[in-house]
């Protein structure tokens, strides 16, 4: 297995051009909890080409053939932090660490994550200053400090493992 760069900037180019419609490839859940993180899963996918067809992995053939880590918070991340085998794999980090391509999550209660993010861009270390898209409440180079939220996380992506 190797280790190999995910695109930040293939993830960005995707997010830009599907943050306000819905690519008709993916299922829209937006009418059944939301389409954030669908959204942000092909995002990512768009940065790394590759998908974990592990019934645990990540992955999305089609609405009724997904895992729950394409469309649920939780599972996300922690589909991206635990990943030992191929797909994407990820670190939470310090606000310093983030970049473009990296995911924004969001607690409205203090403790269970309820909405992702895509980071498009970074110009300083302040949330005033990282900008997101996202569906659900579709938005392109929103900044994640205009949210009403309680707590958040970053994930950073260090890279996609390949067979």
């Amino acid at each position: 297995m190797q280790i190999v760069e995910y695109n930040r900037q293939k993830a960005k180019e995707y997010a830009k051009k599907w943050a306000y419609q819905r690519n008709p490839s993916y299922y829209n859940y937006d009418a059944i909890g939301g389409d954030c993180t669908n959204f942000v899963s092909q995002c990512i996918f768009y940065g790394c080409n590759t998908m974990n067809y592990n019934p645990k992995g990540w992955y999305y053939k089609n609405a009724n053939d997904k895992t729950p880590s394409w469309t649920g918070v939780e599972f996300l991340a922690k589909f991206l932090l635990n990943n030992k085998s191929v797909g994407p794999f990820a670190s939470l980090v310090e606000i310093e660490k983030i970049e473009i391509g990296d995911i924004v999550q969001l607690s409205f209660d203090g403790e269970v994550f309820g909405h992702s993010l895509i980071v498009v861009d970074k110009l300083q270390n302040d949330l005033d200053s990282i900008f997101v898209a996202t569906h659900t409440f579709d938005s392109f180079g929103r900044k994640v400090s205009t949210y009403n939220y309680i707590k958040h996380r970053f994930l950073h992506i260090e890279g996609i493992r390949k067979w």
